[in-house]
């Protein structure tokens, strides 16, 4: 594996990678709460369109082709000028984004021009996330022990559920607590400057982290290259595929099964929002408890072997499951959704550790910009766009399901023949 043989957490305060685990509470803070208040901001933004939900993930969508851009500038920041100092730049388009969302005239006072605001901000939080979470995995990885590098970066993986568990228990919250008028008048609102204090406040505490040692370690013998994405893009193309493969499952699982559930629940299954949000609450509280003890297994049993059971899960279990959350039965419901949360977690925690490993560090983050954050693209930003016309074609509820088990069935290959890492 093209892992620095020199790699080791020596130097790395332990505040320094608590404060970078915990800073990916806030980019899937921003990014799950649009999904989860999408039908709200619909009505909010286009509300004399009749494919409403269908135009707000479009512009979801559409926003995620900003995040290669992102993470390839703010990859090659972060190889050649450090990650800490990448990752505070990135917090900071972040926390501005969401203070200007909060603060947005709706289509009520300014017209069409609202939407087009809003989706514009989109982009502007998809171009800063594109470096962000590249960055924390890396850092991460590059602090841990070898040993516990599955469970370390695991962490990541858990803040971003905690974030999205956050999201939608905000969301939740403003709901229940506001009429409809008062949600569409100003009650949205609210989750989003929440968003921007919590973006300010991880800037803050991000100042006082240390930088990684083995980018030090690479500036001080003088190996950092002065084109990262081309050393990648040159030097490690089976590296980005490994990576492409791993983000694509990684990415339609979360996005498909956990953040588009509320859209699927209200939408197709005709459950209000109230209890579309409440079951979200739940199986994101599942990932959050799951997340790591995945992350210790990556690091016990093997990236690849880990991999390749959460593969063959995503192949049986998620048409099942969408057709159990489109029934009348609330336990039926739930436990399908926490069961898809389940895996969408685990995937992302193994993942995690198994992309990291595919780079060394003078491109570690511009190795991971081609390879994960293409792939979240494809299979991120336009999935729920996608399972939600594919639904409203067929009328088949398990139809999103069969996405995820199409491209479980197209990254098997990869996971079987990838290199597992030494240990």
């Amino acid at each position: 594996m093209p892992v620095d043989d020199d790699a080791r957490a020596s130097g790395v305060p332990t505040t320094s990678l608590a404060i970078a685990a915990f800073s990916t509470v806030v980019e899937w803070y921003d990014f799950t709460l649009y999904l989860y208040l999408a039908p709200v901001l619909a009505r909010v933004f286009f509300p004399d369109s009749r494919h409403r939900v269908t135009v707000v993930l479009a512009g979801f969508a559409l926003a995620y082709l900003m995040r290669p851009l992102g993470a390839v500038l703010f990859g090659y920041s972060g190889d050649r000028f450090g990650r800490r100092r990448t990752m505070l730049w990135s917090m900071q388009l972040m926390a501005a984004a969401m203070l200007v969302t909060a603060c947005l005239p709706t289509s009520a006072r300014i017209g069409a021009l609202a939407g087009v605001l809003l989706l514009l901000l989109r982009c502007v939080m998809a171009f800063s996330v594109g470096g962000e979470y590249n960055g924390v995995i890396a850092y991460l990885f590059e602090g841990a022990k070898p040993e516990r590098r599955g469970l370390m970066t695991a962490m990541a993986s858990a803040s971003s559920e905690i974030g999205g568990l956050l999201a939608v228990g905000v969301a939740a919250l403003v709901t229940v607590s506001v009429d409809v008028d008062t949600l569409e008048d100003w009650g949205w609102r609210v989750p989003f400057f929440v968003g921007a204090l919590l973006a300010g406040g991880v800037w803050f505490a991000r100042r006082r982290m240390a930088e990684s040692p083995e980018f030090l370690r690479l500036q001080e013998s003088h190996r950092t290259v002065s084109n990262p994405f081309a050393h990648a893009l040159t030097q490690h193309k089976a590296g980005i595929a490994r990576a492409f493969a791993i983000s694509a499952l990684g990415s339609i699982t979360y996005y498909v099964g956990i953040t588009w559930v509320p859209t699927f629940l209200s939408t197709t299954a005709h459950a209000g929002d109230r209890v579309a949000l409440s079951v979200s609450t739940v199986a994101a509280v599942a990932v959050v408890l799951v997340t790591p003890l995945v992350g210790w297994a990556a690091d016990a049993f093997g990236r690849r072997s880990v991999l390749l059971v959460l593969a063959l899960c995503s192949v049986v279990l998620p048409a099942a499951m969408f057709s159990l959350m489109n029934t009348s039965s609330l336990l039926a419901t739930m436990s399908a959704a926490v069961a898809l949360a389940l895996l969408a977690g685990g995937v992302s925690a193994v993942g995690a550790v198994a992309s990291a490993e595919q780079f060394p560090g003078a491109s570690r983050l511009s190795g991971l910009a081609l390879g994960n954050t293409s792939a979240t693209v494809l299979f991120g930003g336009f999935a729920p766009l996608v399972a939600q016309v594919v639904v409203e074609r067929t009328g088949w509820a398990s139809s999103p399901g069969l996405l995820i088990a199409a491209t479980a069935l197209c990254v098997l290959p990869v996971f079987w023949r990838m290199p597992e890492a030494p240990r």
